[in-house]
């Protein structure tokens, strides 16, 4: 099973999930807070500074991909996703999608997180 490890204290990151689960009608992705290490710990390729910047999949066979990165398997595995994920193999798209999602991480305190975990004094 493929395991999306995402930050369970940002009230922004709570919402994709929950978005993610409701277009994940097959269960293939069980999302799982990176605070709970009993889902990561065994893993010393995962650092606590690593998962808080960015959400991680982890494929079955024990890849792992991270931020922007994590997109395009991600939404290879649901339903209607497969032709989103496609142009993200384009020339230039990774890094583009890169750029969006550092941009998105930095600023999801402004995007409607609301969290204490994500409050900054800018």
């Amino acid at each position: 099973m493929w395991t999306l490890l995402y930050d369970g204290q940002c009230a922004f990151c709570r919402r994709w999930v929950a978005r993610l689960k409701r277009w994940d009608r097959g269960a293939l992705v069980r999302c799982v807070p990176w605070q709970e290490e009993t889902a990561w710990r065994d893993r010393p390729d995962l650092s606590r500074g690593a998962l808080a910047a960015a959400a991680h999949l982890v494929a079955p066979d024990g890849r792992v991909y991270a931020g922007a990165a994590a997109a395009r398997p991600l939404l290879g595995l649901l339903p209607g996703g497969r032709w989103l994920a496609g142009p993200l193999a384009l020339p230039l798209m990774p890094r583009a999608a890169a750029m969006v999602y550092a941009w998105v991480a930095r600023h999801r305190h402004q995007l409607g997180c609301g969290s204490p975990a994500c409050r900054r004094d800018d």
